[in-house]
């Protein structure tokens, strides 16, 4: 038995895995992973003594010791182990990324399969190189399908995500200005992306793509397994192909799509915004797809309300807030504010703030931003953060951080308005909430 099997043993009679000291559950492999500003290896000892069965650890100083399990390299132990369990698990397995939507395509699609099968789906955003092997690692053995969501910062990402969680299918939301500085430009980002589709290609995996979105078919050229879906004028029944329908997107998403039986069942969602849609849409395909009863899709996606600083629609007193301060680039940003353009509302107030990790394209793309969103005729423009003070023009509010927009908004609060948050995360503007 080499040492991943044994490893793979112990993991087996207690599968829980730890990689904070601080957090042991009792009976687990403690991982001692490295950072930035700490090295696990440090704390290896301190697992145990906590209750934990081994410590992985690569430290040569930390050899022989009881309870320790050594290794060459914890992190690759850690992402060798999680393929091996996932091999065990002869069933779908789904891989989502793209540059926008990607984790509230996750939520909707795994909303909709877990209306029918047992499905284990990413928590959170547990979506890189130590995310992904935790959530293979917490597939229950009772899983009959898998959805993991994998997040990419620069070329090469998902490719590495790929040849851990070796997904079966997989699908991309769509191509986007997104970490531009890490992929180099938007040339870069469909490179990066669709390294799931050469993964499913050489792999004879199959591979769903949205009809709708820029650079799909163009980028899934050479798949041999593909299933087309995407949103219609009207619903005809083409054999081969997905059909979704756009019935209204105000005040929320209403869309339909049809049974097998040829009748067309409508949802109407708690979804705003067309973005969301072609999400929706995405969660709809896959359902059909996997044949999961039509009244149990329409259930499934009526019942989900966007959380975690995504599409939130809040209500503060007589104000009702867009909040989606979860992540932001140029794309979702244009999509957010062309939403809140359209929403048939009285006084609106836009909040936006920096998006980050844009490298040589920010100053333009911040300008480009604020261009948009003062053409819309918003009763006020508010811009956060040191970025967008470099393009700030005269007549639009600036503040050079949240607290200082806080401690304005205390002195000048809004009443009976729409209000949206739009920001890269790190900007943090969902703490305006307790001023609004």
């Amino acid at each position: 038995m080499n040492s991943l099997e044994l490893l793979y043993q112990l993991f087996l009679e207690n599968p829980r895995i730890s990689t904070d000291s601080r957090q042991i559950a009792a009976g687990s492999l403690f991982f001692a992973l490295k950072g930035e500003h700490f090295d696990g290896n440090a704390f290896a000892l301190d697992a145990l003594a906590q209750g934990a069965r081994v410590a992985v650890s690569d430290d040569p100083s930390l050899a022989g010791k009881k309870g320790i399990f050594s290794v060459d390299h914890v992190l690759q132990t850690l992402q060798d182990l999680a393929r091996h369990h996932r091999r065990q698990f002869p069933v779908p397995v789904i891989a989502i990324t793209g540059s926008n939507g990607k984790t509230t395509t996750k939520e909707l699609v795994s909303a909709v399969l877990a209306s029918h099968y047992h499905t284990h789906f990413t928590k959170g955003n547990l979506n890189n190189h130590i995310g992904v092997p935790l959530t293979l690692l917490s597939m229950p053995p009772q899983t009959e399908v898998a959805v993991i969501e994998m997040g990419a910062n620069r070329p090469g990402d998902i490719a590495e995500l790929c040849a851990i969680a070796e997904p079966s299918h997989g699908l991309i939301t769509n191509i986007g200005k997104a970490h531009l500085e890490g992929f180099g430009g938007l040339e870069g980002v469909k490179a990066g992306k669709s390294e799931l589709y050469r993964f499913l290609e050489s792999h004879d995996g199959l591979a769903f793509v949205n009809q709708n979105e820029a650079f799909l078919q163009e980028l899934a050229q050479g798949l041999k397994l593909v299933v087309p879906y995407g949103i219609v004028e009207r619903l005809t029944g083409v054999p081969g192909f997905l059909e979704i329908q756009l019935l209204a997107e105000q005040p929320f998403l209403e869309l339909a799509f049809l049974t097998p039986e040829r009748r067309s069942q409508t949802l109407q969602t708690q979804l705003i915004g067309r973005y969301n849609a072609e999400n929706a849409a995405t969660a709809i395909a896959l359902g059909k797809y996997f044949k999961v009863p039509p009244e149990k899709i329409k259930k499934a996606i009526e019942s989900y309300i966007p959380s975690n600083l995504r599409s939130q629609l809040i209500r503060k007193g007589s104000n009702t807030v867009v909040m989606d301060a979860y992540n932001a680039n140029p794309t979702s940003m244009r999509n957010a504010i062309e939403t809140f353009a359209q929403l048939s509302s009285g006084k609106k107030v836009a909040i936006l703030g920096d998006m980050l990790e844009l490298g040589a394209a920010s100053e333009a793309e911040h300008r480009a931003i604020l261009e948009l969103a003062q053409g819309k005729g918003f009763e006020q423009l508010i811009l956060v953060g040191p970025l967008f003070e470099e393009v700030k023009t005269p007549g639009v509010l600036h503040f050079a951080s949240t607290p200082e927009l806080a401690a304005w908004l205390g002195q000048h609060p809004f009443s009976d308005t729409h209000i949206l948050l739009k920001a890269s995360r790190r900007i943090g503007l969902e703490k305006l909430l307790d001023s609004i």
